[in-house]
């Protein structure tokens, strides 16, 4: 069947008939934010926390791993909530975050997703589970965000193969944190949890990698047990919003464990795991 084409409006000047055309408002096609819980609140999207950025605002981060957790942290206002793979030493009460599978991040992924109306939800992805491929890198991040139901994914590492993996996942249409400085899955190369860029040498490797992951598309990037002063530095260079952790005030935002924020301390295994910079 043939259909007559559609109405033009009739207005005499060119502008009245612009604007009769003029695109939609932000938002009001498929909602504010890229899940399917998008539509009941104005969600935090990464152009959202972009403008945020850019405005001078501070963005705040919080781990949530149960629905309980999650409506809290979203309650309180948190600009993004993390599922991080640190649940494997919080909650399931390893001593690394290593052991973590991703069927059990996944798990935890869908149950923060229900609890939470307003914030960005970024998925860690475990340890063992991309690191051999760009494409089971891209497969993973998939099932973060289809059966886990979040926005985005947190991807560990910035030498030239994760940096490999970010670019791939990207150009699969999924948003990327970085993480830059101690990353918790190299512990083994690390030789355990520590502070990193105290020396010439290795603060220039976290200012290079901080670099190349936003090259690569990261939306953000996360700086952990890094120096204040070399933070600082890399804060004021790059254009995409940092989020430290244990190094110093002066990043785009911060972020927090949960148990650490709220003092969950009394249990020994908890007292053993937490780090030096959360406040007791």
């Amino acid at each position: 069947a043939r259909f007559p084409p559609p109405a033009v409006p009739r207005h005499s000047s060119s502008s009245s008939s612009a604007a009769a055309w003029d695109k939609l408002p932000e938002g009001s096609v498929y909602g504010t934010g890229s899940s399917p819980k998008s539509h009941a609140v104005k969600r935090v999207t990464t152009r959202s926390l972009s403008r945020k950025h850019a405005e001078g605002g501070k963005i705040t981060v919080i781990t949530a791993y149960d629905f309980p957790s999650a409506r809290q942290v979203d309650t309180a206002g948190a600009d993004v909530i993390l599922v991080g793979d640190s649940a494997g030493m919080v909650v399931h009460g390893y001593d690394t975050t290593l052991p973590l599978t991703l069927d059990e991040l996944l798990s935890h992924c869908r149950a923060v997703a229900r609890g939470a109306r307003r914030a960005l939800c970024v998925g860690d992805l475990p340890f063992g589970t991309y690191e051999s491929s760009v494409s089971r890198c891209v497969d993973a991040s998939v099932r973060v965000l289809k059966e886990g139901v979040m926005d985005a994914v947190k991807i560990e590492g910035g030498n030239e193969s994760k940096l490999e993996l970010v670019r791939g996942v990207v150009s699969a249409g999924i948003a990327v944190m970085g993480h830059a400085g101690l990353t918790p899955q190299s512990i083994s190369v690390l030789g355990g949890f520590r502070s990193l860029g105290r020396s010439a040498k290795e603060a220039e490797d976290v200012f290079d990698q901080a670099l190349r992951l936003q090259d690569a598309g990261c939306f953000s990037l996360v700086l952990e047990c890094i120096p204040s002063e070399l933070a600082a530095a890399i804060t004021q260079t790059l254009e995409i919003p940092t989020i430290g952790i244990g190094s110093g005030p002066a990043t785009s935002g911060q972020v927090l464990v949960y148990h650490d924020m709220l003092g969950m301390l009394s249990h020994p295994h908890h007292e053993s795991v937490t780090p030096a910079f959360a406040k007791r």
